[in-house]
């Protein structure tokens, strides 16, 4: 009988990361969570099969536990809803620097391992936010950030690392969760779609009630693939 892989999910404690959780759950597979807080409220559906708490700048502590993760789903950021308290240093820390640590450290780990049965993954959930008004600009600039960064690290690997390691973007418009209560879309329906398009080897997941989403996004991908191939010709 084939091994179920493990998955990774950061910020398993919030909306998002719960649904995820039941979703693979049901799937059989083996899931890590990552948190930086206890929760005693959840129900087992909502547990994954190990805890790993952990804190933004100390992403190097997490390098043993990314040992042993096949999917790794970066899901945990902030949302400053105070437009006259926008602590910008603050976001970018934990909504782009933060995944940038993680996402080098499992890539320093994927890169070095041989004769890899499969390629590893990452998924991760940045935001319509990264072209489209979320009424936070430091939410705004974050997620721009990171979605920029993720990007141009898929589209610069080279031919041997992307048979290494696949990085799908996933590309989330308002869903209702603590960090954004007035959120029109179901965690629950989010969690299923992404896992339900996945399975079509889609490196571009996108679930948003807005079209232009689904129209400007591949623009912008298809943009930054273009860009890349050029680099690597002119480098």
């Amino acid at each position: 009988m084939e091994q179920k892989k493990t998955i990774g999910i950061t910020g398993a404690n919030g909306a998002l990361g719960k649904a995820l959780i039941r979703r693979f759950k049901q799937d059989g597979y083996n899931i890590i969570g990552f948190s930086h807080k206890k929760s005693n409220e959840d129900s087992p559906n909502d547990q994954p099969n190990k805890w790993i708490y952990w804190k933004c700048g100390e992403e190097v502590s997490l390098k043993k536990a990314l040992e042993e993760i096949d999917i790794l789903i970066l899901n945990h950021g902030i949302y400053e809803a105070n437009i006259r308290n926008q602590n910008f240093e603050k976001t970018i820390e934990i909504n782009s620097i933060s995944k940038l640590r993680i996402i080098e450290l499992f890539e320093d780990i994927v890169f070095n391992q041989k004769n890899l049965p499969f390629a590893k993954e990452i998924w991760v959930n940045t935001s319509e936010a990264e072209l489209f008004p979320a009424l936070s600009p430091s939410y705004e600039v974050s997620k721009s950030l990171i979605g920029q960064i993720i990007s141009f690290k898929k589209n610069l690997y080279s031919k041997s690392e992307r048979k290494k390691l696949i990085i799908r973007k996933i590309v989330l418009g308002p869903f209702k969760s603590e960090l954004n209560p007035i959120g029109i879309m179901n965690a629950n329906y989010v969690a299923w779609l992404i896992c339900f398009i996945s399975k079509f080897n889609i490196r571009l997941i996108i679930i948003s009630i807005n079209p232009f989403t689904y129209l400007f996004f591949p623009l912008k991908e298809l943009y930054y693939f273009c860009y890349s191939l050029v680099l690597k010709i002119i480098q």
